[in-house]
C-alpha cells in the first residue's frame, strides 16, 4: 500500500480537513459551481469514494464547508471578545471586524462565493440563522441594543456591496466605513437593552 494512502487510511480527520480546504480554495477561484466532487477529490489526492466517505453528496460537502467557516468565524469572534476591555459592544465590534478584515469570514474569503448562496439554499440559510440567533443569545447583555443591531445591519451592507459590484480588494471608502462603524459602536450600545429576540 503506497504511504500516501496508509497515512489517509490513519488519519481520516487529516483527509476531512483537505477536502473541506480544497473545497474553500475552489470556492475562492471558481465561486460555489465549480466545488464538484470530482474536483474537490483531485485537489486533494483521494478517490470519490473516499470523499463519500467523509461527505455523502456535493451537498454534505458544501454544508460541511459552510459549518466549517462559521466555526473559523467563532473562533475569531470568541477572542476579539476576550481582548476587547470594553464589553458594551465587543460582539457588535468583533463582528464588524470580521465582515470586513477577518481571515475566515472577511472580504476575499471562501465566504464570498458561499454568502450569496445563503439566500436561496435553505439548508445553508438555516445553518446562518442558528448561528447567528446564537451569538445574539449569547451577548444579550452586551450587545442587544437596537443601535448595535444598526451597526451590525450596515456591516452586513457593506458586505452585499462588496460581492455583488466584483471587488477584489477592500476600497478605501469601504476602509472608511468600516473605521465609522466601529467608532459607532463605541458611542452606541448604552441605552436600554431590548428585550426582544433580535432577528439579525
Amino acid at each position: 500500500m503506497p504511504a500516501s494512502a496508509y497515512t489517509r487510511t490513519k488519519q481520516p480527520e487529516q483527509v476531512r480537513r483537505a477536502l473541506l480546504d480544497c473545497a474553500a480554495a475552489i470556492a475562492m477561484d471558481h465561486g460555489v459551481s465549480g466545488v464538484t466532487v470530482q474536483a474537490v477529490a483531485a485537489a486533494a489526492g483521494v478517490t470519490k469514494g473516499g470523499l463519500f466517505h467523509h461527505f455523502s453528496s456535493k451537498q454534505a460537502l458544501i454544508e460541511g464547508l459552510f459549518a466549517d467557516l462559521l466555526a473559523r468565524v467563532n473562533a475569531e469572534i470568541d477572542a476579539a471578545v476576550e481582548a476587547d476591555p470594553k464589553p458594551r459592544g465587543s460582539f457588535t465590534r468583533a463582528y464588524v471586524n470580521a465582515v470586513f478584515t477577518g481571515k475566515a469570514f472577511g472580504f476575499a474569503t471562501p465566504w464570498a462565493a458561499l454568502s450569496m448562496v445563503v439566500v436561496t439554499d435553505p439548508s445553508l440559510r438555516r445553518l446562518w440563522n442558528d448561528w447567528m440567533k446564537a451569538r445574539l443569545k449569547r451577548h444579550r447583555a452586551t450587545d442587544g441594543a437596537p443601535d448595535l443591531h444598526i451597526v451590525r445591519l450596515a456591516a452586513d451592507g457593506a458586505w452585499l456591496s462588496y460581492v455583488t459590484t466584483g471587488q477584489t480588494r477592500m476600497s478605501a471608502d469601504l476602509r472608511a466605513v468600516h473605521d465609522r462603524l466601529i467608532a459607532q459602536t463605541h458611542r452606541l450600545g448604552r441605552g436600554r437593552t431590548s428585550t426582544k429576540p433580535n432577528s439579525d
